[in-house]
């Protein structure tokens, strides 16, 4: 040290410690001992410097540039790490200068490329300043007991600090050692925690990826696999994910998983021994020999299956794959313990979720329970399990009624779609029977076969009776003597007299492949009715959910020849929340708006349909509230007691209503038909009327009609209103 001038008072200039002499290492022999200097991963610093003057060989290796300057960390900016050093910084110089230490908040984590594997590593990073001092310069600031409170409560308030510790009046002498700990599987592991419980995460091929980096990560193998199968019990099959997604690279290989095939034995080895198998060496390894083909052929030279237990059940396979021979062994199977868990948690997860979602289908397409009403069947649910509890085995559910609910209905129906689809059947038969009695004349040209002089007369007796009217059963029956007996004698001269190929081509050429009948009138026929039906049932849909947003209610929709719907609104049927009648006035609106409006557009569709068929539209209005019971039985709601069954009679019959003395359909299309049984209903009407005329939706004139008697009905009035289209 005589001998060594620079090394007595502050180091200004750090080259001179580039001076290739041991005396350096001899200062610092106590802070970097050398029975560890080649294992441990320490630097010297000085203070917000980024050139280390001192440190051991994986230091460098690790964070050093090759100017001794440390690395960027991948997962800090530079304005992160100059916030963290100044924190640092002040926290240092409140306990060295006024003797208030306040620890470090939280550990700082370096991300680090690692250029061997091709991949990063993550590194917990000690600060250790021992070797600083603080020394003021000029006079020292002073702090109150309180600011110093204050500063320790706002630690991230870095322009709090420079007012109370202005930087110019400290200066910082010494070095700080950094030393690192390698917290890659630590950190691997809690980051496969957090994604692995994120939903979804199995179902989105590019998240599948991101959790494949991390474990090439934390097995240092850059191009290893990584492969998911999720396996139903009930089945016994392995299944895709959601969304057709399966992430397995070994299951979706196989297309032969029956029992006598290696994979499925293997399968069966693994459930059996509960221990991963691992296969170091696929080429060598003990196993079926049309496994090893597939995995090979697949690019897998080392492999780990591993199963995916929860709890007594198994969800799935883990798979991890390297192309590289050695890459997995047995060392790796402590690693992978650590995960398994993880996976299958999300395996069983992602079931479930798949299978709720398939519930939620299933409720909603064929057992749905009307949301405005489930709290209902809820607190039903909820006393039956509790009377189960208490030990009574027998107990059903109680029966679930609600009264005082006030009924609304509408149908729009086809106009003539019975008289429309037996005129397409007898058009499709008389020319199927046409098309068919063209082949059997020819025939009979070229062969003389008694048969064919039967099957013509009973198609020509079929197309005499057709062309005056087609009777019940007609289409069955034809169609299965066309099947069975004139169809096959045509296969059989087709292949025996080539002069008939070509008339016989003719035929089939007509025939619907998938249905096998000639299916022209009647397609579009069924295209128009459906599509009259789709746009009603859309439109009432769409408007049906915002008619909740004003008051929920109970909505049920039929699709038959046109459509028809129920309401049901009242104070029982929604779960705290005040009815009053200005709601079903509101409804009531509602209804004829969209009645409105579904004339005009189903109207507009006309000139677009293939057969040209128009709609009427009907409102029943009932001014009395009634009750509605769940028929378990039926899985519906029905309406409840003898006086509200009337309702139900109407119901079915008033779409046949006749006006009184001139026996016209009350229902006509372009027009609303509006059946009520009291006065005093009608003039709540009139007023809705009045002012949709007032809008321009209706014509000015209303007919106020009276109703032959139906059957078990009689006293029902209408009114009936045009559309302005």
């Amino acid at each position: 040290m005589a001998a060594a001038p620079w090394c007595r008072g502050p180091i200004t200039d750090l080259s001179v410690l580039d001076c290739s002499c041991d005396l350096v290492e001899t200062l610092l022999m106590a802070v970097f001992p050398p029975a560890s200097f080649d294992t441990d991963i320490s630097g010297a610093v000085a203070p917000f410097q980024r050139l280390s003057f001192y440190h051991t060989p994986k230091f460098a290796e690790i964070l050093l540039n090759g100017n001794k300057t440390i690395k960027q960390p991948l997962n800090f900016d530079t304005r992160t790490m100059d916030i963290y050093m100044a924190r640092m910084v002040y926290q240092l110089i409140l306990d060295k200068v006024y003797g208030v230490y306040l620890p470090l908040q939280g550990t700082i984590i370096f991300t680090v490329p690692d250029y061997n594997i091709g991949s990063y590593r993550h590194y917990g990073v000690g600060y250790h300043s021992s070797f600083v001092n603080v020394r003021v310069v000029g006079e020292k600031p002073d702090l109150t007991p309180e600011q110093i409170e204050h500063l320790s409560h706002n630690l991230h308030r870095a322009d709090l600090w420079h007012e109370l510790l202005p930087p110019e009046r400290f200066e910082l002498e010494g070095f700080n050692i950094l030393h690192l700990v390698d917290v890659t599987e630590q950190e691997i592991l809690s980051e496969l925690k957090y994604d692995l419980l994120e939903r979804d995460v199995l179902q989105a091929s590019d998240r599948l990826e991101q959790i494949q980096e991390k474990l090439r990560v934390l097995f240092g193998r850059p191009f290893l696999q990584l492969g998911i199968a999720a396996y139903d019990e009930k089945k016994q099959a392995f299944v895709d994910f959601g969304r057709k997604i399966n992430h397995s690279f070994l299951t979706k290989q196989l297309n032969n998983q029956d029992a006598g095939s290696g994979f499925r034995r293997i399968y069966n080895q693994l459930l059996q021994d509960r221990q991963p198998l691992v296969l170091q060496n696929v080429e060598q390894a003990d196993i079926p020999e049309d496994l090893r083909e597939q995995i090979l052929g697949i690019g897998i030279k080392s492999t780990i299956l591993a199963l995916l237990p929860y709890g007594d059940d198994t969800v799935g396979l883990l798979e991890l794959g390297s192309p590289n021979v050695g890459d997995l062994d047995e060392f790796c199977i402590e690693q992978v313990a650590h995960f398994v868990p993880l996976f299958a948690v999300a395996v069983k997860r992602n079931s479930e979720e798949i299978q709720t979602r398939v519930q939620a289908i299933i409720k909603e397409k064929f057992t749905a329970i009307h949301p405005t009403m489930e709290w209902r069947f809820t607190d039903a649910a909820l006393n039956l399990l509790n009377k189960i509890e208490e030990g009574n085995k027998g107990a059903e559910m109680e029966d679930i009624i609600f009264h005082e609910v006030y009924p609304l209905h509408g149908a729009s129906d086809i106009r003539g779609s019975s008289t429309a689809r037996n005129e397409a059947i007898q058009g499709d038969l008389i020319e199927h029977l046409t098309l068919a009695n063209k082949v059997l004349k020819k025939a009979s040209d070229f062969q003389q076969l008694p048969i064919l002089d039967e099957l013509k007369f009973y198609v020509n007796k079929n197309l005499r009776r057709l062309r005056q009217g087609i009777l019940t059963g007609d289409e069955v029956s034809i169609f299965e003597s066309l099947k069975t007996e004139v169809e096959p004698l045509f296969e059989y001269l087709g292949n025996n007299t080539p002069e008939l190929r070509a008339v016989i081509a003719h035929y089939w050429s007509n025939i619907d492949p998938e249905l096998g009948i000639l299916y022209k009138r009647r397609k579009d026929f069924e295209q128009s009715v459906t599509l009259l039906n789709d746009t009603v049932s859309d439109y009432l849909d769409e408007e049906e959910a915002k008619a909740q947003q004003m008051f929920p209610h109970y909505f049920q929709r039929f699709k038959t020849d046109g459509v028809e719907h129920n309401i049901y609104v009242g104070a029982s049927l929604v779960e705290n929340k005040p009815f009053d009648l200005v709601f079903l006035k509101n409804l009531r609106l509602w209804q004829l708006l969209v009645t409105v409006e579904i004339t005009r557009r189903t109207a507009a569709l006309r000139p677009k349909l293939a057969v040209p068929l128009e709609t009427t539209q009907l409102i029943l209005i009932h001014g009395q509230p009634l009750s509605i019971r769940f028929r378990q039985d039926e899985r519906q709601f029905d309406v409840d007691g003898a006086y509200n069954i009337r309702y139900e009679i109407i119901k079915k019959r008033v779409d046949k209503a006749t006006v009184l003395g001139t026996g016209e359909r009350l229902t006509q299309p372009g027009k609303i038909a509006l059946v009520y049984a009291q006065l005093r209903e009608a003039a709540e009407y009139m007023e809705y009327i009045d002012y949709l005329q007032d809008r321009g939706m209706l014509e000015d004139e209303v007919e106020e009609l009276e109703l032959e008697e139906l059957q078990g009905v009689k006293g029902l009035l209408a009114l009936r209103v045009t559309v302005k289209l």
